[in-house]
């Protein structure tokens, strides 16, 4: 049992002091340095981590977990499109008091690999556009908005980094407010256009659906519905 104590110990130690040296010096950080802010020996992280990568990758898994609890506990202002805002703006106030986790996290990725920890970000995201699609309010289908959303929310912040900026809070803004733009559509202005319209519709009711199942759609029927859904909601990228 003590045994097991102190090797989880010297395992937290350095987690602990990676993710101390990741704030203070960046990402470019040594192994060395690592085990001496520890107080271990290489072998011990070697036989934790595997090497350096190993540990940069346990704390990029730490860092995602302390960003999505403040994901999850931020509350709803019960405008969906409000809450999209209140991410947007909070996701680019972490990334920028905390640049090595976020460099590590989203700057440095590979060819089809992913933290899964990104997955539930998107799916939060997810969770908005949705309520925002029952409304009637969302120009594009859910996943297409949301892909939109983090790709320019994630490289805004990201230029942030690399290029500090004073007046980088109105930046933010304007890119929040065009990519909102872009995606949905204000409820005092009816829809122009048939396809609009019918594209508006089955976003909304695919959402809606999704949270409200009909029992007398059966399961071979849903699928076919879905895919009349999203086929009519192909005209709102047109």
């Amino acid at each position: 049992m003590e045994a097991k104590r102190k090797e989880h110990g010297s395992r937290q130690r350095l987690l602990d002091a990676a993710a101390r040296l990741l704030a203070d010096r960046g990402t470019e950080v040594s192994t060395r340095a690592i085990c001496e802010a520890a107080g271990v020996t290489a072998p011990t992280l070697y036989h934790h981590f595997g090497d350096r990568d190993g540990l940069l990758s346990a704390v990029v898994s730490h860092g995602f977990g302390e960003y999505l609890q403040r994901k999850r506990e931020l509350e709803s202002t019960g405008d969906p499109i409000e809450d999209i805002r209140v991410g947007w703006d909070d996701h680019v106030a972490w990334g920028t008091d905390n640049p090595a986790f976020y460099s590590l996290m989203y700057g440095q990725v590979k060819p089809g690999h992913h933290a899964k920890a990104a997955d539930e970000a998107q799916g939060l995201l997810m969770g908005k556009l949705e309520a925002v699609a029952a409304r009637g309010l969302l120009r594009l289908p859910p996943p297409v908005s949301a892909r939109m959303i983090m790709s320019a929310n994630v490289g805004l912040t990201l230029l942030l980094i690399s290029q500090p900026d004073a007046a980088a809070d109105a930046l933010s803004a304007r890119v929040r407010e065009s990519m909102i733009a872009a995606i949905t559509r204000d409820a005092a202005v009816p829809e122009t256009g048939e396809r609009l319209s019918v594209a508006g519709a089955a976003i909304a009711l695919k959402s809606t659906m999704a949270a409200e199942p009909v029992e007398e759609i059966g399961s071979a029927e849903r699928p076919l519905l879905d895919a009349w859904l999203d086929r009519l909601s192909v005209h709102a990228s047109r």
